[in-house]
């Protein structure tokens, strides 16, 4: 039989083996997926080691519900996480980030939303301020894919801590820039960063504190809608369902603010009047409602 290292096994890792073909029975699955998630992450306190060991383990996060504990309850591991972050600041500006530091910090980013996302460690990611961490990510404005990429996965970390609903997440975002961020990225970004971007304003704005937070005073609700029509106005045709559908549950839940309500009135999107806008929806009821609720609120006949 083989006689596997720490070496050996770090090299000999892939996402393939943690699925554990021939396995019995379900419970030696469990444990010894467990027993290999935790020979990975040990592996992450090795520089020698680690850079395997993320690409295994953020091609697993899927396979191994307990990896976002299991992280965060590893004595070192956020560290490791933040040093990885934190190394690559100086290269954002000037731009001197290369694919392979991008693809590498994007794997931590990767688990980092493991534990953003799940029941038992979001709270203690909010409370540790790790979103702030990738503030300087979301600020950059080069146009270079491993750029993009860097930031599409950072809003995914703050996306994947919003999935569930909580004042306290909510509090957080709306203490901090989240919203200018967005926006930004919302204009600037690729379909996939428009999507995530716009995803994180939706959540903030079905909050009643985020809702009111936007419609507070008109330049935050004309700085929000002016990106949203911007948008709107970039679609291409046939525009691009995941975005468009997006854009429309914003601005039906803005029309369900009063001040808000009346400004659309007279400067809500032209093409969010438009008849097509139904017939494009027609097999998909949920958005459908959204576009009669808006129009009955801003009263478009």
């Amino acid at each position: 039989m083989e006689n596997f290292t720490p070496q050996s096994l770090s090299t000999k890792n892939d996402a393939s083996f943690i699925a554990f073909p021939g396995d019995s029975t379900q419970s030696s699955t469990t444990d010894q997926r467990m027993a290999y998630m935790q020979s990975l992450v040990i592996e992450l306190s090795n520089p020698d080691l680690r850079e395997n060991a993320l690409y295994v383990l953020s091609k697993s996060t899927k396979l191994f519900e307990g990896l976002g504990p299991l992280l965060w309850n590893t004595v070192g591991t956020i560290a490791v996480f933040l040093q990885e972050i934190i190394s690559i600041y100086p290269t954002l500006s000037p731009p001197n980030l290369s694919p392979s530091q991008s693809t590498r910090v994007c794997h931590v980013l990767a688990l980092l939303q493991c534990v953003a996302s799940h029941p038992d460690t979001r709270i203690s990611f909010l409370n540790a301020n790790m979103p702030l961490y990738l503030y300087p990510f979301l600020k950059t404005t080069s146009k270079l894919a491993h750029f993009e990429k860097l930031r599409v996965a950072s809003l995914g970390v703050i996306g994947g801590s919003m999935k569930v609903n909580t004042k306290e997440a909510i509090g957080f975002y709306l203490s901090s820039e989240i919203i200018s961020l967005c926006l930004s990225n919302m204009q600037n970004g690729n379909e996939l960063t428009k999507i995530v971007a716009t995803f994180i304003i939706l959540k903030i704005i079905l909050d009643d504190d985020g809702l009111a937070r936007v419609c507070a005073t008109t330049e935050n609700f004309f700085g929000v809608c002016r990106v949203l029509n911007m948008m709107l106005e970039d679609l291409e045709n046939p525009p691009s369902p995941r975005l468009l559908r997006l854009l429309i549950s914003c601005y039906s839940r803005l029309s369900q603010n009063y001040r808000a309500r009346v400004a659309l009135t007279t400067y809500l999107p032209n093409r969010l009047k438009d008849a097509n806008l139904i017939n494009f929806f027609r097999d998909d009821p949920k958005t459908m409602r959204l576009v009669l609720e808006l129009h009955e609120n801003v009263g478009v006949n």
